[in-house]
């Protein structure tokens, strides 16, 4: 019988065609997916355009960025750099050379909170700070923000929601595009295929270093113990799963590093605790802490979408968590 329909499949030359073309269309159709979730038609330079100004935009706007000045704080700039550039020393950042990767603290005890533009500027909240309790999973934290900005997610998820020349805009310094991206760049919540391969590269960041390289899995291990999660884990997958994951990569890397540097750890949130806050902004009614709107696209795809369902907890934290991831 076998023989049979090898013999019938051979001499039909149209079934043969329509075979390979069913083959050529699934192989064509996963591709594409593959290529699209990575698509970043904006270029490198053009990264670095678009966080210049972006960073520039927060400077001129103390009151809902109100960023640390150095001086009078050396010591805890002084030590949120050196944990930078020891991550950038590791030579596997990509960018190492090219983006910026500077550091600002962001005086709002209430936050917990970090993130990296386009660019590498990163910016690091006080509540955040506060919040951890050791060296390695602060520098667990930066790498993690670090990745989004070396991997580039920002500009690939903006790309995909405004369009490049929405971006280019924004980067030749269109003022109300700009705050508008940098609203938006902000309060972003990365895809979980881009915040797994954060997750990751922030392992691979620490490992060749003396830190403990899952250092970041002690940031979620601590939310997941919270009796109220923060809200943006309803759209992240689990504290767990990443726990789970975070380890598991130290572990596949053949990590060696122990180092959580606690002690010295704790005399940064020392000196955290004698910094005197802002004053309370105005609250605008009815906007909270939404991000602002952005720019309209003729973009139809949503980068959103393979983010985890809403949870259907209605309970807010105390503190306030823009996001983290």
């Amino acid at each position: 019988m076998a023989y049979f329909y090898a013999l019938y499949f051979k001499r039909n030359m149209k079934l043969r065609i329509v075979f390979l073309i069913v083959v050529l269309f699934s192989f064509s159709c996963s591709w594409l997916k593959k290529s699209w979730s990575n698509l970043n038609l904006f270029p490198v330079a053009q990264d670095i355009e678009l966080g210049k100004q972006v960073a520039a935009e927060i400077e001129a706007n103390p009151a809902d960025f109100p960023i640390l000045p150095q001086r009078g704080n050396e010591a805890l700039y002084n030590y949120v750099n050196g944990v930078a550039k020891k991550i950038l020393a590791t030579n596997i950042v990509d960018y190492t050379k090219d983006f910026a990767w500077k550091v600002s603290i962001i005086n709002d005890p209430k936050t917990l909170n970090a993130f990296c533009t386009p660019g590498g500027y990163i910016y690091v909240y006080t509540g955040l700070l506060s919040y951890l309790d050791s060296e390695d999973e602060f520098a667990g934290v930066m790498g993690h923000e670090m990745a989004h900005a070396a991997r580039r997610h920002s500009t690939k998820q903006l790309t995909k929601a405004l369009g490049v020349q929405v971006l280019l805009d924004a980067a030749l310094g269109n003022k109300e595009i700009l705050k508008q991206v940098t609203g938006a760049l902000v309060v972003m919540s990365f895809s979980r295929a881009h915040e797994a391969e954060a997750d990751s590269f922030s392992v691979k960041y620490l490992c060749p270093t003396t830190w403990k390289s899952n250092g970041a899995a002690g940031f979620f291990r601590k939310i997941e113990n919270q009796p109220t999660p923060p809200q943006w884990l309803s759209t992240h997958p689990s504290p767990t799963n990443r726990v789970k994951s975070i380890d598991s990569k130290s572990i596949e890397l053949g990590c060696k590093g122990n180092e959580t540097n606690a002690t010295s750890y704790n005399q940064i949130k020392a000196l955290i605790k004698n910094i005197t806050p802002p004053p309370p902004k105005p609250s605008k009614s009815g906007t909270g802490n939404q991000a602002p709107s952005i720019p309209s696209s003729t973009k139809t795809s949503d980068p959103n979408k393979d983010k985890a369902p809403p949870s259907n907890s209605t309970t807010k934290p105390q503190n306030k968590v823009l996001k983290k991831g």
